[in-house]
């Protein structure tokens, strides 16, 4: 699998799911927090129609001066900020260069609820890292172990790892 915005999310988020999601195992359509995320990101695309499909990405929003990312919560910035630069990147590629913004619709951690990220040389070389780390994640014979942590109760994958 072409690694694309999900996989580099999963990546930092859970490398078992990271793992699993890259390897074809989807769990994604049980889930009620996936299914929660899908319908705020059907509701914006019905108030905005502005989602755009990139090659294997889709895009939540674009403007002239910024790439939108709208996450359900902010319950994992890093994860979602890399998804965006990773999305960042990619129009790059195309001749478009835009900042990233992304939107939380629950705020739980942060006291912003948006959060500009822009794509410098440095965070292109990390990025460039972490797909190449990401490939040799997704060829390995064994899966990562599991994380054990509260956030896993909310996870697609709950019951594949526990039970």
């Amino acid at each position: 699998m072409k690694v694309n915005g999900t996989l580099m999310n999963y990546y930092f988020h859970c490398k078992r799911q990271c793992y699993l999601f890259g390897n074809r195992m989807n769990m994604e359509d049980n889930s009620e927090e996936v299914k929660i995320g899908r319908a705020i990101h059907e509701e914006r695309a019905e108030q905005s129609n502005t989602e755009i499909a990139i090659e294997n990405i889709r895009l939540d929003k674009l403007t002239a001066e910024y790439l939108t990312e709208v996450k359900k919560s902010d319950a994992d910035v890093e994860a979602s900020k890399w998804q965006l630069i990773f999305y960042l990147k990619v129009l790059k590629e195309k001749g478009i260069s835009r900042k990233g913004k992304l939107e939380f619709v629950e705020k739980n951690k942060e006291d912003k609820k948006t959060i500009v990220v822009e794509l410098t040389e440095n965070e292109e070389r990390k990025l460039q890292q972490y797909i190449k780390e990401i490939e040799e994640l997704l060829k390995q014979e064994e899966i990562p172990p599991v994380l054990n942590k509260p956030k896993c109760k909310k996870c697609a994958y709950y019951e594949y790892c526990y039970i």
